[in-house]
């Protein structure tokens, strides 16, 4: 089982050496599993392709059948534990993730862990942590907060400028920028408009709003572009960057948040679910570019 864990990481994140890191093994016991799995199998599970390392035909079916012997090994260790977890976890996220593969994650947990109630509240991310600080809940995921003693990073996200889809030129010499923004304080507004200051380039707050839909929908309407992370964006925006006279942007840190004190059973389960789901589905952000 462990073998099979390991192929399939290595084919999500596209390298045995990445794979290594992130289920904790070195690159060479990795290895040592794939040469192990290749002498049972009786066929070799990689070849050369130039420098790249693809699956053979061999491999390809494996790969296919592991998936799914890992979905039913996990299901059936949930199905077990879960039943045996109860309580009520109180969980924080920010409006960019309440819409992408979060609320997909929350459901897996909660068909794991039946008996354990999750309510969850998305608002911003200075007002999920006042909450926590107050008692007012369990776990929050936040951006921008890694100098908290309280974080545990999951991933550094790029932040990115956005616009509507098929944006052609966005700085125009002698002209002001009109942005989409956060009303303050907004740590994408600061860096953003920071970045812009430093270039040179001339802004104006066209667009200002509190919710992350309404600034979608103004960016989509062309009232100006605006600076996130770039996760999941709708399909009416794009990403936009240099090759549009765009300042470069610097990341910014997602982190978990728990309340102080011994976490319950179904607090530590649900903040392990999450952790493998950020980790899974945000890999590869660190690593996009503009």
């Amino acid at each position: 089982m462990d073998a099979l864990r390991s192929l399939v990481a290595i084919l999500r994140l596209g390298g045995l050496a990445r794979a290594a890191e992130r289920i904790g093994r070195s690159p060479s016991a990795v290895s040592q599993q794939m040469r192990k799995l290749e002498l049972q199998l009786g066929e070799p599970l990689f070849r050369k392709q130039g420098r790249r390392v693809v699956l053979t035909e061999a491999g390809d079916r494996v790969h296919a059948y592991a998936r799914r012997i890992l979905e039913l090994n996990d299901a059936a260790v949930h199905a077990v534990r879960g039943a045996a977890v109860d309580g009520v976890v109180r969980f924080g996220l920010p409006g960019d993730f309440a819409e992408s593969w979060l609320p997909a994650a929350l459901g897996q947990f909660r068909k794991a862990y039946p008996a354990v109630r999750v309510d969850v509240l998305v608002e911003p991310n200075r007002l999920l942590l006042e909450r926590l600080d107050r008692g007012e809940l369990d776990l929050v995921l936040a951006m921008n907060q890694g100098g908290r003693a309280d974080a545990e990073q999951l991933a550094t996200l790029p932040m990115t400028w956005i616009g509507p889809a098929g944006t052609g030129e966005v700085v125009r010499p002698a002209a002001v920028l009109d942005l989409a923004l956060y009303q303050p304080p907004c740590f994408f507004r600061q860096a953003g408009t920071a970045a812009l200051d430093r270039a040179g380039i001339a802004w104006r707050p066209a667009f200002v709003t509190a919710s992350l839909h309404s600034l979608w929908a103004g960016v989509a309407a062309g009232l100006g572009i605006t600076v996130r992370t770039g996760a999941d964006l709708p399909p009416t925006l794009m990403r936009l960057g240099e090759r549009h006279g765009l300042p470069a942007l610097p990341g910014v840190d997602l982190c978990l948040h728990a309340a102080p004190g011994s976490p319950s059973a179904a607090l530590a389960h649900l903040r392990r679910s999450v952790m493998e789901q950020a980790r899974t589905h945000l890999g590869h952000a660190g690593r996009n570019s503009h």
